[in-house]
């Protein structure tokens, strides 16, 4: 950074580090013993589709490789905000093999020039008394922050932050909780 950006305001953005997605399982050790929350073996990326033969063969190709390591298919959609999400499955004490999957995704897409296209990616958690929780990277910021759906789109704050608290010597956590987004109707969410 400059002096003049400094004395302006401005800085640069925060890289994307994927390889941070790799911590995941730590925490997911640290949310077992700290909060009694279990990985569901669902996780999701979640990217703006680009128009153009270009992205639509890459994400085909990507959906194919995934497909072909013989676990479940991966599943395509779209929500109503217009982003794509690919949803990955594994064997829930497998959280290593989904963690791989969600990075090949990440990786694939930012390696071929559409990193800018990635929103996010989110791993699920269940709860002793069922609730749902995600552990979500955003891309953007190369950090991570909680994300604890109620029914009628609510959040679960306090949860939220009992997470954060958690989880924090783990991975990077979100700073700014303006930027926690709402993932409402992200699929292995609900």
């Amino acid at each position: 950074m400059t002096f003049l950006d400094a004395l302006l305001g401005r800085s640069k953005p925060v890289q994307a580090n994927l390889d941070a997605l790799f911590a995941i399982p730590q925490a997911a050790l640290t949310l077992q013993a700290g909060g009694g929350f279990t990985p569901t073996g669902v996780g999701a990326v979640c990217y703006r589709a680009n128009e153009g033969a270009a992205f639509a063969t890459l994400q085909g190709d990507v959906q194919q490789l995934l497909d072909a390591d013989g676990g479940p298919a991966v599943e395509r959609s779209e929500d109503s905000y217009g982003f794509t999400w690919l949803l990955c499955r594994q064997d829930p004490d497998d959280l290593s093999a989904l963690v791989t999957e969600l990075h090949t995704v990440n990786r694939t897409l930012e390696d071929n020039g559409f990193g800018p296209s990635l929103l996010c990616s989110q791993v699920g958690f269940v709860g002793p008394d069922g609730r749902t929780l995600g552990v979500v990277y955003l891309y953007k910021r190369g950090s991570f922050y909680p994300f604890a759906p109620l029914a009628d789109e609510r959040r679960d704050n306090a949860l939220e932050l009992q997470v954060r608290g958690l989880v924090a010597g783990d991975l990077p956590i979100e700073k700014e909780m303006g930027r926690w987004l709402a993932l409402w109707g992200a699929p292995g969410l609900t």
